[in-house]
């Protein structure tokens, strides 16, 4: 018991040692030994290893590049274009008095949707390093803005695992509505910090110059600072891009061998038996136990697990719902990578992660009692095509498009709207 404890209380200390990097030689000199500690295991179970990595390798092949790639070479090319500042000016009266953040996190909004981890918390890391946000707002935007995308959840967790297509609906919903409201709540996060940014803003929205001739200028400003050529602003897209998509796959890779090894090594087992004795039966029957343990480091093993397990439907879908919110310390891992570089502190976006999580599950619950006896019929078995590398890349180019028209279309309706009110109050 005592070497378990020791191993779960390794793996704490490398976890909190992300929210903030330290320079005492004590806590590099334990960095250090852990990661001997972690090669010499490698070296010691070769095989498992080498299964654990190749099969982080095929899901970042299969699932993660086809579905990312579009949106992050879009999201690249509409930030150097200057579309975001465009973007920025309309949504303003939208994204401030709901989150408190500037309008241009209603385009991390919708990527981060669309998309999945880790791409809202790149955007909003992009946002700051452009001054289009502050620390504070890109550190609130992370925190709800760096969603699972819709495609995982309806193909891989409800049709793939569950064999229930009337499932999507549910975990979409509890996954999304637990997001916002984590948003809503974190607009009062440090808020002392923004009353003079926001006595400017409100003075600059009473300009008597049209929302879409404010948001035009804007864009035109960050075009001409730019100053970059199309061919330029692709190149720049495309290795950013990939380079970031690199390091999600090195760290796919790294936490698959890392979780593997503390299989081995039996230490699942034992935070599983301290989950029955901390948690009552009623509230999570002992065979989700298992689960919950896989989706604290692996999103995709915690989900599969839950989806096979021996309990009631919607106590497995609850479960399921908290572990897609929570992420797993390997997306833990790459938002801190991405995040880092601007400066931004991952320990807001860790800690409203378990509140999702939870918030996650306790909708779950809800919309599925709201209907009680439907889930109580025989599981719906689709008939799955096998789908494709290029079907995958296809599917989330589309998605990409469509998130974009639906955001430039809310962004003229409220620019109408805002016209429509000026001129309702020249004519009084």
């Amino acid at each position: 018991m005592d070497y378990f404890a020791i191993i779960l209380a390794v793996v704490f200390i490398a976890y909190v040692s992300l929210w903030r990097p330290r320079k005492d030689a004590l806590l590099s000199a334990f960095l250090a030994l852990l990661v001997v500690i972690l090669a010499a295991s490698m070296i010691l179970f070769p095989e498992p290893s080498f299964k654990a990595a190749e099969r982080g390798l095929t899901v970042w092949w299969n699932i993660v590049l086809p579905a990312l790639l579009p949106f992050f070479i879009a999201a690249e090319l509409l930030m150097g274009m200057g579309v975001v500042h465009l973007v920025g000016v309309l949504m303003e009266p939208l994204m401030r008095p709901l989150f408190n953040v500037p309008g241009a996190g209603a385009f991390v909004l919708a990527m981060g949707i669309a998309s999945g981890y880790p791409l809202g918390a790149a955007l909003s890391a992009r946002l700051k390093d452009d001054k289009l946000a502050t620390k504070t707002e890109a550190e609130r935007l992370m925190c709800f803005c760096n969603t699972s995308d819709p495609l995982f959840m309806t193909g891989a967790v409800a049709v793939g695992m569950f064999r229930r297509a009337d499932l999507a609906g549910v975990i979409i919903a509890a996954h999304y509505l637990s997001g916002l409201t984590i948003g809503i709540c974190m607009r009062f996060w440090r808020r002392e910090e923004h009353r003079k940014q926001l006595k400017a803003e409100t003075q600059m929205h009473k300009q008597l110059d049209p929302p879409l001739t404010r948001a035009f200028r804007a864009m035109r400003q960050a075009q001409r600072e730019a100053n970059k050529s199309l061919g330029e602003l692709l190149g720049e897209s495309v290795k950013r891009s990939v380079d970031t998509l690199l390091i999600v796959l090195g760290f796919m890779v790294l936490f698959s061998v890392i979780f593997e090894i503390l299989t081995l090594a039996g230490a699942t087992d034992y935070i599983s038996r301290m989950i029955s004795k901390a948690v009552p039966e009623s509230l999570l029957p002992r065979s989700l136990h298992q689960s919950v343990v896989s989706g604290l480091f692996e999103i995709t093993i915690g989900t599969s697990l839950a989806s096979q397990a021996d309990a009631p439907l919607i106590a497995r879908v609850a479960v399921c719902s908290g572990i897609i919110a929570w992420s797993g310390l390997s997306v833990h891992a790459q938002v801190a990578a991405v995040i880092q570089p601007s400066g931004l502190s991952i320990r807001p976006y860790s800690i409203t992660r378990f509140g999702q999580a939870v918030l996650a599950a306790i909708y779950t619950v809800l919309i599925m009692r709201i209907d009680g006896p439907r889930w109580a019929l025989p599981a719906f078995q689709p008939v799955l095509a096998e789908t494709s590398w290029f079907h995958s890349l296809g599917a989330s180019t589309k998605a990409c498009i469509c998130w974009i028209l639906l955001m430039g279309a809310a962004a003229l309706v409220l620019a109408a709207g805002d016209r429509l009110k000026r001129a309702w109050n020249n004519r009084r």
